[in-house]
């Protein structure tokens, strides 16, 4: 059976950084098949290479730098992240891509989606987001859902 990882990356306590952790705890209150796993990833990518061994899809829920206005919501692929390095995924890109290619090296490499959104503030304490994050967090959590669904489509074609 095919498996997929759904791994909210931030830190909670730098307002908007934590984004994609806020995402994956809402997910984890609704039901999902057993073979979706909702993890936490916090800030430590560079290890990470272990959890994403035998999964087939990998969905990032994690802030994302496009120089566009706070709130915007990004959806990429791996291929993006890895063709333009202008691009950043968070702090945490460099490592993640990484893990990727070790998790490849030891067995199976799961395909790579990101759900990304552009912070407003990433740098100062608060495990509050902006306002500008927390109005179109619902329409990111809503956006990460249809993007594990077509992952579950996708498996069983």
């Amino acid at each position: 059976m095919k498996k997929l990882l759904v791994l909210g990356i931030g830190n909670i306590l730098l307002g908007d950084e934590g984004v994609g952790v806020h995402a994956v705890e809402e997910l984890k209150k609704e039901e999902w098949p057993e073979y979706v796993h909702l993890v936490d990833g916090g800030t430590f990518t560079h290890d990470i290479f272990h959890i994403l061994e035998g999964y087939d899809g990998l969905l990032v829920l994690d802030i994302v730098h496009g120089g566009k206005d706070g709130g915007t919501v990004y959806y990429l692929e791996e291929k993006d992240i890895i063709d333009n390095e202008k691009q950043r995924l968070s702090l945490h890109d460099i490592d993640l891509v990484d893990s990727l290619n070790m998790a490849g090296a030891i067995g199976k490499r799961p395909e790579m989606r990101i759900l990304g959104m552009e912070p407003e503030n990433y740098t100062d304490w608060s495990m509050e987001m902006t306002d500008t994050c927390k109005a179109v967090f619902p329409g990111y959590v809503e956006r990460a859902r249809q993007e594990i669904k077509r992952f579950i489509e996708e498996f069983d074609q």
